[in-house]
């Protein structure tokens, strides 16, 4: 099938609803608000309101059956308004309830989508039986992860610890005690390898919103700063760096929205994709955050400017999982995997 990234009359009927959405719930000043927690319980009501988490699975499996990319288009907004809400991790950990199938699985499953439990995904498996970094997992009903070969599910308590963090966000480590079984055999293997390229791909989309949100606010900083009489955007060393900074996003959204396409066109290239797209969405987004505040100068690092609320959640948010170069190891791996096979 012909590669088109350009988004369908109903893509963007969906793009122009859920920035409607955030454009209302979640102002600079509502993210502020919710902070240093990082989570939103009235952005997050209306999300669900919205059908969330439920346009993520399979209609199947009971929900709306949007494709990685229609989800990918939504996290964009879902960055560019820095949304303290867990949304990206919710959609994933549906979509991995729908793909096991077992009949605790499809509870858990229906209490996501109609029970309002919100359910989330760890990253990592555990070590001395303590979950590290869970996305959400301040404010979840309920995390999913493998351990030996087995998916399990864990419904926190008060053991758990919050996370402080440059992103504000609502992780925590989770003592794993008390967990029960969802699944095991090779269909945890492939659920887990699977939801975390949909939770990379669906990053790399929420990366192209701070980015391309705080280039704009540095140009239009560069354009009404002056020094020496003129703005310093008339500085070589001020546009040009905008300007890289520009055309590296627009390379970043152009791969996370193929990356994304992938999953259902292309399977076979989905899983390198969409680390390659994590790994250079996350570099494009800390670079134009990060020059965006270098030209605010002092102001850039005060918070009532709204510039650093995008460059800490550039740093922040992709760190849920790892650095780039970690990302970019998992595609190189993919990638000598396949020429082996190949040869």
């Amino acid at each position: 099938m012909a590669l088109d990234l350009s988004p369908s009359e109903e893509q963007q009927q969906l793009i122009d609803a859920f920035a409607a959405l955030y454009d209302k719930e979640s102002s600079t000043e509502r993210v502020r608000a919710a902070e240093p927690l990082g989570h939103d319980p009235d952005l997050w009501r209306r999300l669900r309101e919205n059908g969330a988490v439920e346009m993520a699975v399979d209609e199947a499996a009971g929900g709306w059956g949007a494709t990685v990319l229609d989800l990918a288009l939504v996290a964009e907004q879902h960055g560019r308004h820095l949304g303290s809400a867990p949304m990206l991790e919710a959609q994933v950990a549906a979509r991995t309830l729908a793909r096991v199938g077992t009949p605790e699985a499809t509870g858990l499953l229906e209490g996501a989508m109609d029970g309002g439990r919100l359910v989330t995904l760890a990253l990592h498996p555990p070590r001395a039986g303590l979950l590290r970094m869970v996305p959400a997992g301040a404010v979840a009903d309920a995390i999913l992860f493998v351990d030996g070969g087995r998916l399990l599910v864990l419904e926190p308590g008060l053991g758990r610890i919050r996370v402080a963090n440059l992103g504000s966000l609502p992780v925590s480590d989770v003592p794993v005690e008390g967990s029960r079984p969802v699944a095991e055999g090779p269909v945890v293997r492939d659920a887990l390898e699977g939801a975390l390229d949909e939770w990379l791909v669906l990053m790399a989309a929420a990366m192209v919103g701070p980015g391309a949100r705080a280039l704009e606010i540095g140009v239009g900083y560069a354009k009404d700063r002056h020094a020496f009489g003129v703005p310093i955007g008339s500085f070589q060393a001020v546009a040009h760096g905008l300007a890289d900074a520009a055309t590296a996003l627009d390379g970043a959204q152009l791969l996370e929205r193929e990356a994304a396409w992938s999953a259902t066109e292309e399977p076979g290239r989905f899983r390198e994709l969409a680390a390659l797209a994590f790994g250079f969405c996350t570099d494009a987004a800390r670079q134009a955050s990060y020059r965006s505040l270098h030209y605010h100068g002092g102001y850039g690092f005060m918070l009532e400017h709204d510039i650093q609320l995008f460059w800490r959640r550039a740093k922040g948010w992709p760190a849920q999982y790892a650095e780039p170069d970690v990302a970019f190891g998992r595609a190189e791996a993919c990638r000598l995997g396949m020429s082996g096979e190949e040869g």
